[in-house]
């Protein structure tokens, strides 16, 4: 039986052909919708359908199954939106939306959407763990991530670094096990050696870390 540092190996290499048609493509498109001027208020109209599954306010799902888009980079917004489009990130739903030639048929729309998103307000209902592990997932964050990720998970606009403070702590859990597993290709090479390393403790940790950045428990 395949372990699964097998199993990632091979899917890796049966879909190198495909993921490196799909990268010179997406960075092309990227390109060309980071050349566009968006128009928010267009954006708005667009996101009405994208509402549905992320929420009016754009906050997602507290159980993680939908994550929080608001108040995300534009930037990492659009390379996001390119790479479902293009199969370079895998998850049905999103990739039905991006390729749907009603919601969002041309690079402009892309531009116009996540400029709204973008400015929606980022805080809201989260979804967070128990705080059993949060304080080591602060001391793990620090040392591993924040150079990159930011001090507060704000991550960077400019470089596409995701702004991971706030997000759903279950959905920040999927991911890392997604890339870890190779179902997230485009992090396969940059993370998945560092997020290999993380036990189960580890990953509750950071998660639930990261959900709680800036945010104030109520009873």
């Amino acid at each position: 039986m395949l372990t699964r540092s097998w199993r990632k190996a091979l899917l890796t290499l049966m879909c190198l052909p495909l993921l490196s048609l799909a990268d010179t493509t997406a960075n092309r498109e990227i390109k060309q919708v980071l050349a566009l001027a968006p128009d928010a208020a267009h954006g708005r109209e667009l996101f009405e359908q994208c509402a549905a599954c992320h929420g009016p306010d754009g906050g997602g799902t507290t159980d993680g199954a939908t994550p929080r888009i608001a108040g995300q980079h534009y930037r990492v917004l659009v390379r996001q939106v390119v790479n479902f489009r293009l199969g370079k990130r895998w998850d049905m739903r999103m990739e039905g939306v991006a390729t749907s030639h009603e919601i969002i048929p041309e690079l402009q729309d892309i531009a116009d959407v996540a400029s709204h998103v973008a400015q929606l307000e980022g805080d809201g209902a989260r979804g967070v763990g128990d705080g059993t592990h949060a304080a080591h997932g602060a001391e793990l964050y620090s040392k591993q991530c924040a150079t990159c990720h930011g001090r507060q998970g704000e991550g960077n606009g400019a470089k596409e670094i995701p702004r991971l403070a706030g997000q759903h702590a279950a959905y920040l859990a999927r991911q890392i096990y997604d890339a870890v597993d190779g179902r997230r290709p485009e992090l396969t090479r940059s993370h998945g050696k560092r997020l290999e390393t993380l036990d189960f403790e580890d990953v509750l940790g950071l998660s639930d870390y990261l959900a709680r950045i800036g945010w104030q428990e109520t009873r």
